[in-house]
């Protein structure tokens, strides 16, 4: 679903094993405007996607994380929803990006980031076909 479309709060699930960046990101992108849902178990954050994928606009997620990497999480929130907006957050390479790009990956964003970049990155991509 596309927020624009929609009139309504742009819907954020953003998955992390790091609680503190989580919490940095959700308190920024709250008062950006955005309804955030932060994970910091991506099994669960995956769960929570099985059953609310509708009301997402964007999946923010972090490629390292233990239990299940990035690139797992994103093969399952594909299997849910094919068309799924989904941003990498990375201090990999863009070599893992480039591997998730050829299935579907819509950005990523190199740790160290600016919050204002990772706002704008998620404003265009949610906005984007």
């Amino acid at each position: 679903m596309n927020a624009t479309s929609a009139n309504r709060t742009p819907s954020v699930l953003a998955i992390d094993d790091d609680a503190n960046i989580l919490d940095i990101i959700k308190t920024y992108l709250e008062a950006e405007g955005f309804t955030v849902q932060a994970q910091t178990d991506p099994q669960q954050g995956v769960a929570w996607y099985e059953q609310r994928w509708r009301d997402v606009d964007l999946v923010l997620l972090d490629y390292i994380m233990p239990e299940m990497d990035g690139g797992k999480v994103f093969e399952r929130v594909k299997q849910v929803n094919p068309n799924a907006r989904v941003l990498l957050l990375t201090a990999c390479d863009d070599v893992v990006a480039k591997k998730l790009f050829q299935e579907g990956l819509r950005g990523y964003i190199q740790k160290p980031f600016y919050l204002n970049q990772l706002v704008r990155e998620i404003r265009d991509t949610i906005a984007s076909p």
